[in-house]
């Protein structure tokens, strides 16, 4: 079972060192041109000037591209070549019914097994040269879209309907259980469907002139990608190099309120990271949602500060957000060296072991 987690982690790694460079690239020129544009009342991100459209529109292609290439290389990383159709196509699949990140994972670990298990069919000898070309990714391809489309699709989509309702009946209740419910659903999924049904909660308030949801909404956008970027730099020997660089993006997508700025570190360590953030933007809401923060635009982030109620709160409640996640992901990690050691021993006494 250590070995099939070990192996799993050295693939979603794969994935992930190929998915950075879009998600930092992506981030940073969405970043930009919302940046440069500003956030209004009631209308969120205004991006008017024709350049810094095209600046937002080349980062959104990059990241409508992260997810297909996460899948794509997790089912390359685990099948070779004949993976990475089926895996970019399951991935982009995941994208299309709101799977997110986490949907791009079980769409390339489901796309890289059934390539591998296609690959290892005793096939006649006239066959073999067009399995990796032909076969294996049309097979594969055909059935891993399938169940990301009849099998996975509908229950995700019947389940963010449920999740609207059950929100709609907990904004009733205690306001701390809400904030801390709200936090916890923007930071789960960072861009999924979770974190969608919860940002689309808030933004249809704002529409009834209701803006003390969208406010600690706000400041739990921006707790996953700033916690990640401030906890590799206060502890970067727990970082791989291409996860401190991630880091530096990530800061400036937090500071924008693009909260996909912490994918790569969810994505390669789901177990210590997701919870993490989870804490810390559920503790930010629920500060936010005690104070009263409100938030006028449908955005999240430092940049809509011009249109927040009780600015001074906002900040506080994201700061003490960020510090409680970045404190609680670096005390869960293990550095880098310690870990591989780790695994290198741990090999060395199963050899061993069967050698006795």
């Amino acid at each position: 079972m250590k070995d099939k987690l070990k192996e799993i982690r050295g693939h979603l790694m794969t994935g992930v060192s190929h998915m950075i460079p879009f998600v930092v690239a992506g981030g940073v020129l969405i970043a930009f041109s919302i940046m440069l544009s500003g956030v209004e009342a009631g209308t969120g991100a205004n991006v008017t000037s024709p350049v810094l459209q095209k600046l937002m529109t080349l980062g959104s292609a990059a990241f409508t591209l992260m997810v297909p290439i996460l899948a794509g290389y997790i089912a390359y990383s685990i099948a070779d070549r004949p993976g990475l159709a089926p895996g970019m196509v399951a991935g982009y699949l995941a994208g299309q019914i709101g799977a997110g990140f986490l949907g791009g994972i079980i769409a390339g670990l489901l796309a890289g097994y059934i390539a591998a298990w296609i690959k290892s069919w005793q096939v006649p000898e006239v066959i073999r040269p067009v399995m990796p070309i032909f076969v294996i990714p049309l097979l594969s391809t055909i059935i891993v879209g399938s169940l990301m489309q009849y099998v996975i699709g509908v229950p995700v989509s019947n389940a963010m309907a449920g999740l609207t309702a059950w929100l709609q009946g907990m904004s009733e209740g205690s306001q701390v259980i809400f904030g801390i419910i709200l936090g916890a659903m923007i930071a789960f999924d960072m861009g999924g469907p979770v974190n969608k049904t919860a940002f689309l909660f808030g933004t249809g308030l704002i529409e009834q002139g209701v803006y003390n949801v969208m406010g600690p909404i706000a400041v739990a956008i921006c707790i996953p990608p700033l916690s990640m970027a401030l906890a590799t730099m206060l502890a970067p020997a727990k970082y791989t190099k291409e996860e401190i660089q991630a880091g530096k993006g990530a800061f400036f997508m937090g500071l924008i309120g693009i909260t996909e700025g912490a994918i790569p570190f969810a994505a390669a360590d789901p177990i210590r990271v997701i919870p993490s953030i989870m804490t810390g933007s559920a503790i930010g809401s629920v500060i936010a949602m005690l104070a009263g923060v409100g938030d006028h635009a449908p955005h999240g982030g430092p940049i809509v500060l011009p249109v927040v109620d009780n600015r001074i709160m906002f900040i506080v409640a994201a700061i003490i957000g960020i510090i409680v996640s970045a404190a609680m992901v670096n005390l869960l990690k293990k550095p880098i060296a310690e870990t591989e050691l780790a695994e290198d021993e741990s090999e060395d006494l199963e050899l061993e072991f069967e050698l006795d």
